[in-house]
């Protein structure tokens, strides 16, 4: 694609603050934000769509008597196995109450218990010492994203964009080169906007910011089986990354270790609150004479069901590929029908409807694809490399997950982070005007083969589900890197030549993702959180984050 500098947008002086994404992190920032400067929210899909309303589990919240700052950090580190960085766990941690309590006034109707802190029901979940997981029964993420969403819908300087998808941001190899009005150059490296595209229309906009921020969530469709929802394909890590930001820690993927099996439900998540709240792992039947029901985590780990998620998934991948079962079950039934109702709505009725009632018999589950830890680099404020662009959420990397993602840490980071975006940016000194070029197709032709996309994004979802999933070898990531570069040609061709739509960005996008991840791996020559290697499978005593570059020539844009 190739854009013309002779048409432009209104100066950046006068630009809103472009957030892309409508999740909780999105959200979190854009009404921060709104109090001060306009806004525009960009949702690819319908706003309700996402990985928020998707989150079942909670959100830490440092509340009861019995807990600690120290005590969070703590559990933050030794799920992230060695790789947290101290100082943000605890600057996140200090800020937990007041996020709950931001969440609490913005309207959100966390299960109570007149007995508990703020009056609020904690849960407790895998590697949390306590409870301290502030949850609305078992829909969460639903419950904080419909109550942030109407208060977004109700605020007069936030503009919503449904069903319009960003194409790549506007930085200076988009401009024409030499000094602008006012003198100053326009190739110093800064985000200037972004090119979206109304996906209704098929018409791509540009979209003068005062800054952009990334709250586009992870990189889960990568792979064939995962938790996440279908806008969950990478889109501001490798808008990033082209426009030459760092990213790290780009292995630690988690899989969740317990989602739904069933044919009509490939993407539905058990939460692990459920493991939290008493229900058990089990080994289904082995064969005749075998009903099933033996317990099997005590031979992987001495918290059993509630270790970290890294470890629970491995303990599962290994008894599935050990007795060549294609799930396990995850029993519930000692904890009655009354409790399971109460506590677990939205499990028990999906799970009915299937034809499984979860306090009669067990469920089976699978580990599938579920959070990205890494991404693109920012500080605790959300910054990244680019001037004027900024990322919040899962799209990040900001130290606070490490190898592996302690449980319900993910929806904390977002409104902590969320709100310290906002604060950098009403701070940061406004750019000088700049006239932003309008997208150009006039040298690209309506695609021939659609299905060319569909093949491309099946083969590399397989590919990266086959050799770069729980378990990995150097063998096997080389032959995927290998693979993923000729798709990328291809991908990078088509988009070169052809109109772009939503199906052709989020393929473009995955394919750069899939290389960040498999590049990452090559380079980490030991186990750890949830890379974990059979051709190194110790863990070092020392190590540290695994952070990608672009080449010098590639940066700023």
């Amino acid at each position: 694609m190739s854009v013309s500098p002779e048409s432009g947008r209104a100066p950046a002086a006068a630009a809103p603050v472009v957030v892309i994404g409508a999740g909780l992190a999105g959200l979190s920032t854009a009404l921060r934000l709104a109090d001060h400067c306009d806004v525009e929210v960009i949702a690819k899909r319908n706003l309700d769509e996402g990985a928020t309303a998707w989150a079942q589990g909670g959100i830490v919240g440092v509340l009861g008597s019995d807990d600690s700052i120290d005590s969070h950090v703590r559990d933050t580190q030794d799920a992230g196995a060695g790789l947290v960085d101290e100082h943000t766990a605890r600057h996140i941690a200090e800020r937990s109450a007041e996020a709950v309590r931001w969440l609490v006034e913005s309207g959100v109707p966390f299960s109570p218990d007149p007995d508990g802190p703020l009056g609020l029901h904690l849960t407790r979940e895998g590697g949390h010492a306590v409870r301290r997981i502030a949850h609305a029964a078992d829909a969460t993420g639903r419950a904080i994203h419909e109550a942030l969403l109407a208060r977004a819908k109700a605020h007069p300087r936030i503009r919503l964009r449904e069903r319009w998808m960003a194409v790549d941001l506007v930085t200076p190899r988009h401009l024409a080169r030499g000094a602008n009005r006012d003198g100053r150059r326009d190739d110093e490296p800064r985000c200037h906007g972004v090119y979206a595209l109304d996906i209704d229309t098929n018409r791509i906009e540009t979209l003068a910011a005062r800054a952009v921020v990334l709250a586009t969530g992870g990189v889960g469709k990568v792979y064939r089986y995962t938790s996440n929802p279908d806008t969950a394909t990478g889109d501001g890590i490798a808008m990033a990354w082209r426009a030459g930001c760092r990213v790290a820690n780009m292995e630690f993927i988690q899989f969740h270790p317990t989602c739904l099996y069933h044919p009509q439900e490939r993407s539905f998540l058990i939460t692990e609150a459920l493991r939290g709240e008493g229900a058990h792992l089990k080994l289904p039947s082995l064969g005749p004479g075998d009903a099933g029901g033996t317990r099997f985590m005590a031979a992987h780990d001495s918290r059993l069901e509630l270790a970290p998620r890294d470890i629970v998934a491995r303990a599962i991948d290994f008894e599935m590929k050990k007795h060549g079962l294609d799930h396990v079950w995850l029993d519930a039934t000692h904890l009655g029908e009354a409790f399971l109702r109460e506590h677990f709505p939205t499990i028990f009725e999906r799970c009915e409807r299937l034809g499984i009632r979860i306090d009669r018999e067990p469920i089976p589950v699978v580990p599938a694809a579920h959070y990205t830890c890494g991404g693109v680099v920012t500080d605790l404020e959300g910054r990244s490399d680019l001037p004027g662009l900024y990322a919040v959420g899962e799209t990040t990397y900001t130290g606070l997950h490490g190898a592996n993602r302690l449980a319900s840490n993910s929806l904390l980071e977002c409104v902590v982070l969320g709100h310290g975006c906002a604060d950098a940016i009403l701070a940061e000194t406004m750019p000088a005007a700049m006239v932003l070029p309008a997208w150009d197709e006039s040298q690209v032709e309506d695609a021939d083969e659609q299905v060319v996309i569909a093949h491309n994004w099946d083969e590399l979802r397989l590919l990266m589900w086959n050799y770069v999933g729980i378990v990995r070898t150097t063998k096997r990531l080389e032959r995927a890197l290998h693979r993923i570069k000729f798709l990328r040609d291809e991908i990078d061709d088509y988009y070169a030549n052809f109109r772009v739509n939503r199906d052709l960005l989020e393929l473009r996008n995955l394919v750069v993702c899939a290389e960040l991840i498999v590049r990452s791996a090559l380079r980490r020559h030991e186990s750890r959180g949830l890379h974990y290697s059979r051709d190194f499978p110790r863990t070092l005593p020392t190590s540290f984050p695994t952070v990608l570059t672009r080449p010098a020539r590639s940066r700023g844009g």
